[in-house]
Order: structure tokens, then C-alpha cells, then sequence
């Protein structure tokens, strides 16, 4: 067996270096040298354009038409919410990669999760930041105490791994990526090429023996997941903690899912004894104003496979500067500087002496183009002092030529308005269901201008 060494690769123009250096000597880029194991390649017998190549006598191709299909089972962890984002319950074999903010609740779903686990399944928490003690503390204040989990507090992936081996988890938790190192590397523990090279160890092990993995990630201050991007791309499952760490409410979302839908949502509380789940989302992301109030609009969105109503706040003052601002909480800024120009061409509303101020109440965020309409309503509602009628529900796309474009599942989310009590709904013409929709007055717009005369 070849001996495994280490080479230093340039991300920026691939060169390869035999050791470190601040610039690499091919391109001159700075710090984009990164620490990766390499073997001797081993040849197969023989001449031709495929002499050279590595081979494996072993490997057999299999068409296609010859895979049976498999149904996927899945286990429920015990929170519904979370078992949402994961597409239905865990799956065996799969690796889920948790990313969020410091203190968001991280480690606290894990714990609670994997404790309803250990009473169906062998279930092993590996701790890289904390003390087992430390972990059984929160534990007690979380009423998991008494649970069959097994903790181990360990940094080296190698001596993880054996410990499986020994004691063979269906489930096992590594808290963090970023703590754990492997021994054939000599960088530091958090290293782009550690944090790599012991994830495809833990993932490669997941895969072989069909242990459900999970792995909790650190982010960035942007908000990314630190370390290499091929770690989201090494995983099943990726899930990002939203929303403030000060509120109490907390959003998991699916950015990546082999099995389940993408942007999935699951809603919790945060309080005393852990993460409680929000069955009614609706109703914590709905401010309800003692009097109709200006500038406020709900509209619904849909987060991978349920309808969710979210109030869309908008604040236009009169700009004092000369570049007047443009200032969007949970939505895209770029998309709200479009949404003004095209109010001001097709809707004769000029904001270029006017600062803009857009939030999506309860921090949850919009990236879906439905709030478009719902956005633009608002900032007219706030700009001319005038709240909206009470009962009212607006969702479509606005394009630049001023038309109001159709949104996925438009009569589902009107089923949604309608169960809380919503009695108006200004929508895309192409949205309008045939029969109708019980105790809901449906407006059809095909326009901008349209739907300012329709409020």
C-alpha cells in the first residue's frame, strides 16, 4: 500500500507546492496554498491511450433498468419539525451538516433529538468544544438526563472512527467539524484541508456501514459556512439555522436535501427547557395591530411544502442625504431597488428623493419573487400614510415591464388565507382557482397599475 504524504495545492490556478508558503510561486496569489494528502497512483498492465490509469478488477458497471428501486426508510427523531426539514424522519446511511450562528440552538436540537433517538436506536455524541460533564448539564436543564446516549468527548477523527468501530452507533454527532483533526495532516484543527479531509473520513465511514451522521458547522460572520465549500457538497443534508439569536424564535431551513425538498422550514421556540416546535407558524410571523396601521401588507409564501403567511413592513421617509437609501431585512436589497424603479415607471410613484425601509416580521427570510406585489402595496401604503383594509392578503411577481406574473401553488396558499380568517385577496390573474375559494373574495390583476386601483 502506498504511503500517503501531503502536498500543498493553489486554489486559485491548481499549482502544486511540496510546502507551504504565505504566496504561491506559480500565479503569486496570497494564502491560497492548502494543505491535501496525496498517493502514489497505482498503474495497470498494459499499452494504449489507457496505459497508466488506475484500475480496480472489482468494479462492474450495472445499467440502469437492473437497479431495483428501494423505498427509503426513515426514522422519526421525536421533534416534527425537524423531521420536516429532513424530508420525513432520518434516513440510514445519510450525513446532515447543521450550520448557525453561535448560542441559536444548535447543540440544543441535537441533544434533544438524539436523546428521543437512544430509546429506538445506538446513538454516540462526540463533543469537540465541550466537557461530557458540560453536555450532561444541559442535558438535566433540557429533562433529557436520563437518557441511553453515549457521549464521548474527542478531537481526532481517528480515534472517533475507532470508537465506532468498537461500539457500532446507528447514529453518531460530531460537535464540531471544525474541532476535529486527523493525524496524517500537520495544520491546525479548523484548517480548510482538516476540515475536509476528516469530513470525507467521518462521511466515508457513514456510507459504509450506514450510520446516520450529523455534523455541526461553524459559520462565518457573513453567515456561510466556515471552511471549504466541498463540505456542503460532501453531505446529504444541509440545514442553516435564521433569525435572531436574541428572539425567541428559531428557523431551520433546508438549503441542501438528496432526500427531501429544498427550503423546507421548521419553526421552534426557544425556552427554558430547550426548543419547543411551532405548529401554527402563521400566527407568530402576524403582527396583530390594535388598529390598522400603514405600511403593512401580508402576504403568503410557500417554504418547500406548506403555505406560510408572514407580514411585510415598509417604512419610506423623506431622504435627507443625496443618495437616499434602500434598506431590506429578511428579502433581497438589490430586488427592492428593482421593484422601485418599476412603481415609478408603471405606477408614476417616483422614491428618488424618499429612504426605503423594507422587514419581514418574525425573521424569517423571503427569496422566493411572490413578495414582489406585496412589497411594492406596502411601500405605497406607507408612502401615502394610508393603512390597507383589514382582512386583506396579496402575493405574484412583478415584472419590469409592469405586469403581474403567476406564483407556484397559488390556490393553496389562498386555502392558507383563507383558513386564518383572511376575507380579500389581490393575486396574479393566472393564480384565480376555477371553483373559487370559500368565504374569499379573489381580485385578479394582470397589471401594476391594476392592483394600486384595486387598494
Amino acid at each position: 500500500m502506498a504511503k500517503a504524504k501531503a502536498q500543498y495545492v493553489c486554489a486559485e490556478c491548481g499549482g502544486i507546492s511540496n510546502k507551504w508558503a504565505g504566496q504561491c510561486p506559480d500565479c503569486g496569489a496570497w494564502n491560497s496554498l492548502s494543505e491535501q494528502i496525496v498517493s502514489a497512483a497505482k498503474t495497470t498492465a498494459g499499452g494504449g491511450r489507457f496505459a497508466g490509469y488506475a484500475g480496480n478488477a472489482g468494479a462492474t458497471p450495472t445499467p440502469l433498468r437492473e437497479v431495483p428501486p428501494e423505498t427509503i426508510g426513515r426514522t422519526p427523531t421525536g421533534i416534527g419539525e425537524l423531521d420536516r426539514v429532513l424530508g420525513g424522519g432520518l434516513v440510514e446511511g445519510s450525513a446532515v451538516l447543521i450550520g448557525g450562528d453561535p448560542g441559536i440552538g444548535k447543540s440544543t436540537l441535537l441533544l434533544q433529538g438524539m436523546s428521543h433517538l437512544a430509546a429506538q436506536r445506538p446513538t454516540l455524541y462526540v463533543t469537540g468544544e465541550e466537557s461530557i460533564q458540560q453536555v450532561s448539564l444541559r442535558a438535566q436543564r433540557l429533562g433529557c438526563g436520563d437518557s441511553a446516549m453515549e457521549l464521548m468527548a474527542e478531537t481526532c477523527v481517528e480515534t472517533i472512527l475507532a470508537t465506532a468501530s468498537q461500539r457500532r452507533p446507528e447514529v453518531l454527532v460530531i460537535d464540531s467539524i471544525q474541532t476535529v483533526f486527523t493525524e496524517t495532516l500537520q495544520s491546525a484543527p479548523g484548517a480548510v484541508a482538516q476540515v475536509r479531509e476528516s469530513a470525507a473520513q467521518l462521511v466515508r465511514y457513514a456510507k459504509q456501514t450506514g450510520t446516520a451522521l450529523f455534523l455541526v458547522g461553524h459559520v462565518t460572520k457573513e453567515g456561510a459556512l466556515a471552511g471549504p465549500r466541498v463540505l456542503e457538497h460532501m453531505v446529504d443534508t444541509v440545514l442553516y439555522f435564521e433569525g435572531d439569536g436574541g428572539s425567541r424564535y428559531r428557523v431551520v431551513r433546508a438549503i441542501k436535501n438528496r432526500f427531501g425538498a429544498v427550503n423546507e422550514l421548521g419553526v421552534f421556540a426557544m425556552a427554558e427547557d430547550g426548543l419547543r416546535e411551532v405548529s401554527n407558524p402563521s400566527a407568530i410571523f402576524l403582527s396583530r395591530h390594535d388598529e390598522p396601521v400603514s405600511g403593512s401588507v401580508i402576504m403568503v409564501t410557500r417554504e418547500g411544502s406548506r403555505p406560510l403567511l408572514v407580514e411585510v413592513q415598509a417604512l419610506v421617509d423623506e431622504s435627507r442625504g443625496g443618495n437616499p437609501r434602500r434598506v431590506t431585512l429578511g428579502l433581497e436589497q438589490n430586488r427592492l431597488a428593482m421593484m422601485l424603479a418599476v412603481l415609478h415607471r408603471h405606477g408614476g410613484l417616483p422614491m428618488y428623493d424618499q429612504d426605503v425601509f423594507v422587514n419581514v416580521v418574525g425573521g424569517v427570510r423571503v427569496a422566493e419573487t411572490g413578495a414582489d406585489l406585496a412589497v411594492l402595496l406596502a411601500v405605497l401604503s406607507s408612502f401615502r400614510d394610508r393603512p390597507m383594509a383589514e382582512g386583506l392578503v396579496v402575493f405574484g411577481e412583478v415584472g419590469l415591464a409592469g405586469e403581474i406574473r403567476p406564483v407556484q401553488h397559488g390556490e393553496e396558499r389562498l386555502r392558507e388565507a383563507a383558513k386564518h380568517g383572511f376575507t380579500r385577496a389581490i393575486v396574479p390573474r393566472a393564480n384565480v382557482p376555477k371553483r373559487g375559494v370559500k368565504g374569499l373574495e379573489i381580485v385578479p390583476v394582470r397589471r401594476l397599475q391594476e392592483a394600486i386601483d384595486a387598494i
